[in-house]
């Protein structure tokens, strides 16, 4: 370890008087220099390049589960814990942020409220047989920007969204009808959502009722019951939101559309779905 600090610094300090420093022979030290490289450690530097590459390509958003699983998938068979000493040892991390639950739910109405239908099952294996539905909010420069997203519990996918200045039933109406529209889901589609008063307006249970889903909502301040989906924003506010000042909305837009649509979907594998990606999960799933 001393010998590989020498070597780090011998372009500011010289050898003989670091090696005298560190208690070393400069004999030790050239002789270490001289000598051929294990093979672990060959092999660590070339993991590290891997590392550093995929960490790269995925703009910092992997730790060390998500880059085992993607260098496992190119065929390096490789430890976790490997993995981690590695990214440890060279100052590599996953970009991580604060959890913060966005109020966007107003459940204080006269509208009718559906029952927990869904009840914390989200053992699902089937596509377009449980959708989940939230909305939550972005920061611009020219103020809020409101995102309402449907996701298909089963494959992760993305499957609708929307977004708009406001919070109107007509933000979660458009993300539902995208949902319909590129899905053409069958009848009896379970759709769970809060029990924000959009989610219960008049046009929104008229689009889940001319496509035949039933309508289920979380128990009142309960996000838990509609977890995968906080999940999703979660993981959305981390690796996107937090890492950008957007001046307008239609900054925040256009990477919106390429986070979910570009990345999301179809790039960044899932813990919860074995470390594949939504688009792979549905692909197997058909």
């Amino acid at each position: 370890m001393r010998f590989r600090v020498i070597a780090a610094h011998a372009d500011t300090w010289p050898i003989r008087t670091a090696c005298r420093v560190l208690g070393v022979s400069a004999s030790g030290y050239y002789a270490w220099r001289t000598r051929p490289e294990s093979n672990r450690t060959v092999a660590n530097q070339q993991i590290l390049t891997d590392i550093r590459r995929l960490h790269a390509s995925h703009h910092g958003r992997y730790g060390s589960p998500r880059l085992q699983a993607a260098l496992r998938a190119e065929g390096r068979q490789i430890s976790r814990g490997r993995v981690e000493r590695l990214m440890r040892a060279h100052g590599i991390r996953a970009i991580a942020g604060r959890r913060v639950r966005p109020v966007t739910t107003n459940s204080r109405h006269a509208l009718p409220v559906a029952p927990n239908l869904l009840d914390r099952q989200f053992a699902v294996t089937r596509p377009n047989t449980v959708w989940l539905a939230d909305m939550t909010y972005l920061p611009t420069g020219e103020g809020w920007l409101y995102l309402a997203a449907v996701l298909d519990l089963a494959t992760r996918k993305i499957v609708g969204w929307s977004m708009r200045q406001h919070m109107r039933a007509e933000l979660p109406c458009a993300a539902l009808t995208m949902a319909i529209q590129r899905q053409q889901p069958p009848p009896g589609v379970l759709q769970h959502s809060d029990r924000g008063s959009q989610y219960a307006a008049d046009d929104y249970r008229k689009l889940l009722s001319a496509a035949g889903m039933r309508q289920s909502m979380s128990r009142r301040g309960n996000c838990l019951d509609n977890a995968p989906m906080e999940s999703f924003f979660h993981t959305l506010k981390v690796e996107l939101v937090q890492q950008r000042r957007w001046a307008t909305r239609d900054e925040a837009r256009r990477d919106v559309f390429s986070y979910i649509e570009g990345y999301y979907n179809r790039q960044r594998i899932h813990s919860a779905l074995g470390y594949q990606t939504p688009e792979q999960m549905e692909h197997n799933a058909a």
